[in-house]
């Protein structure tokens, strides 16, 4: 069989990443993420992707300002399937981010698009597997309002990769790891090992997509003759108003890449 071309490389990415319902979405994923992974070169294509709609999402869950999400509390049964629906969300928000990282930024490395073409196919895993508490817990993606607020720091840093690289992966996703223990501590609480679990699997698997934000972060410093140190700093000062607040896991981003100049600077203001 003939190697994709560039072309339909993109293509692929580009039909999860529009895909509407979130069953074609996870199907579109498998296939694409197959077909990336196959690749062994990658031969000279556009450099800008084409103006991009925003990934396709369905009609349900509808989006809402954060402070009107439902309450999560794990305690309970309409708290629990709420707390997982949430978790569910964050993984199809997800798995359109990391489409996003590979349809919207063109010019880079074969390697860079492979791995996040797994980070999706992954991200996949983890919606379909929460999805199936949810069910379990009696409700289903889409009963409860959900907020957006990965895709919108996505869509402030559509314009440039390292922004991307360090806003999403290594700001929102590694504060997202640290918060992994404890959500796993309110699930075993209420009784509910299998979802405190599969938390813990995610969470694990989640440090090296923290951790492809982290290499990739590196890469384009070091590409563009960009001071590293700064590039942290001034990312955070713009996009996150400032030093970051504590505890940090530090062994666990350490894991995800971040230096340990990186780690000192957020230690000095948590």
């Amino acid at each position: 069989m003939a190697e994709a071309t560039a072309k339909a490389l993109f293509d692929a990415a580009e039909a999860a990443r529009a895909a509407v319902d979130a069953d074609a979405k996870m199907a579109l994923t498998e296939q694409a993420a197959a077909l990336w992974r196959a690749a062994s070169e990658l031969e000279d294509g556009p450099l800008r992707a084409e103006a991009l709609a925003d990934p396709g999402a369905p009609a349900k869950p509808e989006l809402v300002d954060p402070r009107r999400v439902a309450k999560r509390n794990p305690g309970s049964g309409s708290g629990r399937a709420a707390h997982l629906h949430a978790l569910t969300h964050i993984e199809f928000v997800a798995t359109n981010l990391a489409w996003d990282a590979v349809v919207r930024f063109r010019g880079m490395p074969l390697a860079y698009y492979q791995q996040w073409a797994q980070v999706a196919l992954e991200e996949a895993e983890h919606f379909t597997a929460l999805r199936a508490r949810l069910r379990d817990a009696g409700a289903d993606y889409g009963d409860f309002a959900a907020h957006n607020g990965l895709w919108d720091m996505a869509a402030r840093t559509a314009d440039d990769p390292l922004a991307r690289m360090m806003m999403v992966p290594r700001y929102l996703e590694a504060r997202a790891l640290e918060a992994a223990p404890i959500m796993q501590a309110k699930f075993r609480q209420a009784g509910d090992e299998a979802s405190a679990a599969l938390i813990a699997r995610i969470a694990k698997e989640e440090i090296g997509h923290v951790a492809a934000g982290s290499r990739w972060f590196g890469h384009l410093c070091q590409s563009r003759g960009q001071d590293r140190r700064e590039a942290f700093v001034t990312l955070l000062d713009g996009f996150a108003r400032g030093r970051p607040k504590g505890p940090f896991e530090l062994d666990i981003r350490r894991q995800a890449g971040f230096t340990e100049w990186e780690l000192a600077w957020l230690e000095q203001g948590g």
